[in-house]
């Protein structure tokens, strides 16, 4: 199983329990046009404080949530609000973790989760596991639900497929999203680069987790378009085929222009148009 900071939660494993207890989603029409989306990446770090100071650095935001319930799980992290989207750093404090294990696999800093958010999570988990793709962990909350698939079965990072009530908040990022959305809405999320074995096999197990088709590329590359958000990403060969990962994150413009960061052994491409 995934370690994940929020297998603490209860889950539950019948119906989904949502507001007004219907079972079907709510109908928040300018918002659930825009899904699916990409709405969190997580990185993994050795270095918790060291990579969240480079992050404020270079990008100027606020200070970070914190979840002290990582802890149970051997982590410590920092989940930072770009837009309305999100970054996260999770870090190991204590041997044999799976984010300490993917560290060694990588041998270093990396990219090492995207969390998807969709309008209807039941289909979505029907569809994994018809697929064949394994479930290896989930929760409902009445606010939100997570799913996370089995990284051997979505090639390059753990996929998270993820809902939310109301679809503009997002209970992960601390108690400022919980149940209200943030006012900010400058540099979010456009997209990622995945770095895996076989690009083709991994964009479309990826497309089938989200629902979607996988289009065309060149010199190897696939990509998978997530039109409605506005979003991609590319599915590239890996330079190490035994380190697979995300290798690039991609941010809409903020107002120091465009340019690009390394940090935690990603590439930030700020003011990225996809």
């Amino acid at each position: 199983m995934v370690i994940s900071r929020f297998t603490r939660r209860p889950a539950v494993h019948a119906s989904r329990r949502r507001r007004g207890g219907t079972g079907t989603p709510r109908a928040y029409d300018a918002a659930v046009t825009t899904l699916p989306r990409l709405r969190q990446v997580a990185l993994a770090a050795y270095d918790l404080q060291t990579t969240t100071k480079e992050l404020q650095e270079a990008f100027g935001w606020p200070e970070p949530f914190h979840d002290a319930g990582v802890g149970e799980f051997g982590l410590e992290n920092s989940v930072f609000a770009a837009g309305d989207t999100f970054v996260e750093v999770v870090s190991p404090v204590r041997p044999d973790t799976a984010a300490g294990r993917y560290l060694e696999r990588r041998g270093g800093d990396s990219g090492y989760m995207a969390i998807f958010q969709l309008d209807d999570i039941a289909a979505a988990r029907s569809r994994v596991t018809d697929s064949g793709m394994r479930i290896v962990w989930s929760v409902d909350l009445n606010d939100i639900a997570g799913t996370h698939l089995h990284p051997k079965d979505t090639p390059g990072a753990i996929v998270s497929l993820d809902w939310a009530d109301p679809p503009e908040t997002w209970r992960w990022a601390g108690p400022d999203w919980t149940g209200v959305p943030s006012a900010n809405r400058c540099g979010s999320l456009q997209g990622l680069v995945i770095e895996v074995k076989d690009p083709a096999v991994a964009a479309r197990r990826w497309a089938t987790a989200l629902g979607l088709d996988v289009s065309g590329g060149s010199g190897g590359e696939v990509r998978v378009e997530l039109s409605a958000a506005g979003q991609l990403l590319r599915f590239v060969p890996a330079r190490d085929p035994e380190a697979e990962g995300i290798t690039e994150v991609w941010l809409g413009p903020d107002a120091t222009g465009e340019r690009t960061v390394e940090i935690a052994g990603v590439t930030f491409v700020v003011g990225a148009n996809t």
